[in-house]
């Protein structure tokens, strides 16, 4: 148990609940986009324990484009991780890095996920957390499974066959017990040039009796990751939230990241809090995100593109976020 819980640190795809009894959740984020855009789904594995240990397994769906969702519970027994790899098991249903297998009432098939593009890891920073990664009482954890992928094979939703040959995907997770106080998150991997992906997430961050504000950006462009980091001492040089708009700027010694997202309409899902899935987020899968990346050494724009099928996510007291 103890030695399943070291090796997630260093995997942080993996389960990280081994020996966890209450307040508690895992949730791993798969995005699925069609080659037309026309439609667009995220399906969401996880597990969830309430402060009495009150567990259960479930799959939350998305249907960004019809504005809907659906939050499938499942007995926590059905919920089978592996150990070593990626392979989540929850009932008749399979969520694997490459792959994903669903049987459920209204969604059957299965999709296959080819060019993974992961986020970088080393001994000291295994993952998108960094050095974070490492400390034991942060309240929500993350990661970054693929920035970026394309999609093979076909899903029945509710009776009608759709094909998601050479669409894009994108995937990540979240454990710990709570979402963070106030945060915005962001994501598109629809460019001009389908080499193109980025995610952001700026947050409020309780530790220990104060908090502070920590962010993450990727862009994945010419075949290079550019992270914007809290760790890697990079700034956040403004953060502004409309009910209309996000206009966020970050850099670092070589770029400089200007972002302004365009938010639209958006569906409520389930989220933790203190480890059960009673609290509601509003996710939007149709914005878009204005991206400029500029190389600072030479002036000079690398991306000035506009992402579409961006998902953007703004909840709990983002006003803490302003600045």
């Amino acid at each position: 148990m103890i030695f399943n819980r070291l090796r997630a640190i260093w995997k942080p795809e993996l389960y990280h609940g081994w020996g966890k009894k209450n307040k508690f959740f895992e949730g791993w984020y798969y995005k699925i986009i069609s080659k037309d855009q026309d439609y667009a789904f995220a399906f969401i594995p996880g597990i969830a324990m309430d402060e009495n240990g009150i567990k259960q397994a479930f799959i939350q769906i998305l249907d960004g484009k019809k504005l809907k969702s659906n939050y499938i519970k499942f007995p926590f027994d059905e919920f089978k991780p592996n150990p070593s790899v990626h392979d989540i098991i929850i009932g008749k249903n399979r969520f694997k890095t490459n792959s994903i297998e669903l049987n459920l009432p209204d969604v059957k098939g299965k999709l296959i996920f080819n060019d993974i593009v992961p986020w970088s890891k080393s001994f000291f920073s295994p993952g998108i957390m960094g050095p974070f990664s490492f400390l034991p009482f942060m309240e929500c954890y993350h990661g970054i499974l693929s920035m970026n992928h394309s999609i093979n094979g076909e899903l029945i939703i509710n009776k009608n066959k759709i094909n998601f040959d050479c669409g894009r995907g994108y995937i990540e997770k979240d454990w710990g017990h709570s979402f963070p106080l106030g945060y915005v998150w962001m994501q598109s991997n629809h460019f001009s040039k389908s080499e193109i992906s980025f995610k952001l997430s700026v947050a409020k961050i309780p530790i220990k009796g104060f908090s502070f504000i920590g962010f993450i950006a990727g862009v994945w462009v010419n075949s290079e990751l550019i992270e914007f980091t809290t760790y890697n001492f990079s700034n956040l040089r403004k953060c502004s939230i409309s009910k209309e708009e996000v206009s966020i700027e970050m850099d670092n010694n070589k770029y400089k990241l200007i972002v302004k997202a365009i938010r639209s309409k958006s569906t409520k899902l389930a989220a933790p809090i203190q480890g059960f899935m009673d609290s509601k987020i509003e996710e939007s899968m149709n914005s878009k995100i204005d991206l400029v990346l500029i190389d600072k050494k030479i002036n000079k724009s690398i991306i000035d593109d506009i992402g579409s099928s961006a998902c953007i996510e703004v909840a709990g007291n983002y006003s803490l976020l302003l600045k």
